[in-house]
């Protein structure tokens, strides 16, 4: 054996996918698929019949969930297709800075400062107005192929 110490270089992810395969035909309105290397959620299904060369098509309809675009792909029913890792978790708004960054709180107790406000304009004053009238405010987090966006805003009563 050798005497020499191995030296392991930590990595922060653990290697778990961020996709998954699954056969293009089980896919439903209403689920998740990657269309052009994007998240999105599937809003219209529709399958062909198969055709001279015997494949049924499925033609996907999708937004994507992080900037609201809307995407289309056409994909053989019997093939597979990537589905991403979709997570949406709640964090208490501790504070907003003026850089457009917010600060939450996560359950074990620490806090969570590298996401942005949301894009979107009815949320972002959802959540500005909510805070600045001194509401308790919970927001959901969507995360996926590692991006994690701000997605819906909660109140759950004024500050004590």
């Amino acid at each position: 054996m050798s005497d020499e110490e191995h030296h392991f270089d930590s990595v922060a992810d653990a290697g778990a996918s961020k996709t998954y395969p699954q056969q293009v035909g089980t896919i439903r309105k209403n689920g998740y698929i990657v269309i052009k290397g994007r998240p999105c959620k599937v809003v219209e299904v529709s399958t062909s019949k198969t055709g001279k060369h015997g494949h049924a098509k499925c033609h996907f309809v999708a937004i994507d969930i992080f900037n609201g675009k809307k995407l289309e792909d056409i994909v053989p029913s019997s093939h597979n297709c990537d589905v991403p890792h979709v997570n949406r978790t709640d964090y208490q708004l501790i504070d907003i800075s003026e850089d457009g960054f917010v600060s939450l709180l996560t359950d074990n107790g620490s806090t969570k400062d590298d996401l942005k406000l949301p894009t979107d304009d009815s949320l972002l004053t959802q959540i500005k107005d909510g805070f600045a009238e001194g509401k308790d405010l919970v927001v959901s987090i969507m995360s996926a192929m590692g991006e994690e966006q701000i997605c819906a805003p909660k109140d759950i009563g004024p500050k004590n």
